[in-house]
């Protein structure tokens, strides 16, 4: 799956929405999929970021995308239904979602974790999930194939000292996963996780600041997992806890 090949028409006729679209690997996802025939729907809260990979994608000659300014940390219940009837209205379906958007919080000793801090990671991290999960499932049962896409973490999958918030946070986004495969097994919706693993990404940076980045992946460079997740190459797999790396 590493070495997978995306055919050029993968994603043709597909529309599909990427949370944190304006840069490192919500960018990089949302070029790879409309590379591929998607027209992809960029969700972020920097405008400026998300008209740049707007311009890269049209400038390409690939299939026009949308744009939605929303800072998940604020955002409310009724914000994601108003999305969810706009995407309705102009596309008629939802054939993908990458949740990507993520907050790093602080690392640090968990008796020193600020409860500001907790509820900011989680509400972006976790709750957002749900609310714009929750939103755009009735348009995703429209599509013939749809895929629900989550992005974990190592630290989602085995606890490591000092990354408190986050790493409760992608434990609670695994479980959110897993509900939801087995809620939605035998349907059209399959619903996986993804861990992009050690990423040239502001994050990362932020995480590991001593760190030489010329020594990660760019986030181009890990997307065949991304592309096999999203196309109908994966329609079988459902529920799974998958590497990009």
């Amino acid at each position: 799956m590493l070495e997978y090949q995306a055919a050029k028409d993968l994603l043709k006729n597909k529309t599909i929405l990427v949370t944190g679209a304006g840069d490192g690997i919500g960018k990089a996802a949302a070029i790879a999929y409309a590379k591929h025939g998607a027209t992809v729907i960029l969700l972020g809260k920097t405008v400026k970021k998300l008209e740049a990979v707007y311009d890269l994608i049209e400038q390409a000659g690939y299939p026009t995308p949308a744009i939605v300014p929303l800072d998940l940390k604020g955002a409310t219940e009724q914000n994601y239904k108003d999305m969810a009837e706009t995407i309705e209205e102009q596309f008629g379906k939802l054939d993908g979602l990458l949740h990507n958007a993520s907050l790093l919080g602080v690392l640090g000793p968990f008796e020193h974790i600020t409860m500001s801090t907790v509820n900011d990671v989680l509400q972006v991290n976790l709750i957002a999930e749900i609310m714009l999960t929750k939103a755009m499932l009735p348009i995703m049962r429209k599509s013939e194939s749809a895929s629900l896409l989550f992005t974990s973490s190592s630290v989602g999958r085995q606890g490591r000292a000092y990354w408190g918030e986050y790493a409760i946070s992608k434990f609670a986004t695994e479980g959110m996963m897993q509900s939801l495969a087995h809620e939605y097994e035998d349907t059209v919706i399959r619903v996986n996780s993804i861990n992009p693993g050690a990423t040239r990404t502001g994050m990362r940076a932020n995480a590991y600041p001593a760190e030489n980045p010329q020594t990660l992946k760019a986030p181009e460079d890990i997307m065949a997992t991304y592309l096999y997740l999203m196309g109908d190459d994966s329609k079988d797999v459902n529920g799974q806890q998958l590497n990009a790396q």
